[in-house]
């Protein structure tokens, strides 16, 4: 009986994440570190996002409870516009500079609009390196699967023997890649749609400012 529970326990160890990396070959190990590092990535990139876009919201309601407030005009330039360091600010800066003349209004929503681009284009980095894991972890994963299948077939060849004791490990190892291209790439989508439906609701608070600015204009100017 104890012989037994033995032989058990050293078929688990010999099936750990552990044993399965170590008897992978050198292709299926580089392609289980790969993964790994992407999966690390990922999270490392979905976290300094989340608190910069925390970050970003709570600075956008405290520009717009200011901008609001029923301050003049050159109050909210000394304050905002002169050293600007966040998008808000900056977008208020750049139609700033189209505020007087003919067509104010015009002339800011353009101006005050592309630097809201700009700035959103900034916000969203980060995003690509999400989505291109996403893509791409389960067919690297896979790739590592097809090669430890190949080598369990070559094995079972070199050895002629079917039996489960010579397949199941390289089948295991083989299989272990796949796992470990899904751990990747599930967060990273699930974090690439999170991060975008939180930049889309900041870049239309961001897009109704540029209104909200340009419609101010469009009335000082007559």
């Amino acid at each position: 009986m104890e012989s037994s529970v033995v032989e058990v326990a050293q078929a688990i160890e010999g099936f750990s994440f552990y044993a399965l990396f170590m008897r992978a070959d050198w292709v299926v190990k580089s392609v289980m570190a790969i993964l790994a590092f992407m999966s690390v990535w990922s999270w490392a990139i979905a976290i300094d996002k989340a608190f910069h876009l925390r970050g970003l919201h709570a600075k956008a309601r405290h520009f717009e409870r200011e901008f609001w407030a029923g301050r003049s005009l050159d109050a909210l330039t000394d304050q905002f516009a002169k050293n600007p360091k966040e998008p808000f600010s900056r977008v208020f800066a750049a139609g700033l500079r189209e505020w007087n003349g003919d067509n104010a209004g015009g002339r800011v929503s353009k101006a005050a609009g592309a630097e809201a681009g700009r700035q959103m284009t900034n916000t969203e980095g980060g995003l690509g390196i999400l989505a291109t894991i996403a893509s791409a972890a389960p067919f690297i994963g896979l790739f590592g699967t097809v090669w430890g299948i190949m080598n369990a077939f070559r094995s079972i060849a070199a050895s002629q023997d079917t039996n489960l004791a010579v397949v199941a490990p390289g089948i295991a190892e083989a299989l272990f890649a796949t796992a470990l291209g899904l751990l990747a790439a599930v967060p990273a989508v699930i974090f690439f749609n999170a991060l975008s439906a939180n930049l889309a609701k900041y870049g239309a608070r961001l897009d109704g400012f540029v209104d909200e600015l340009s419609a101010l204009a469009e009335r000082d100017g007559d």
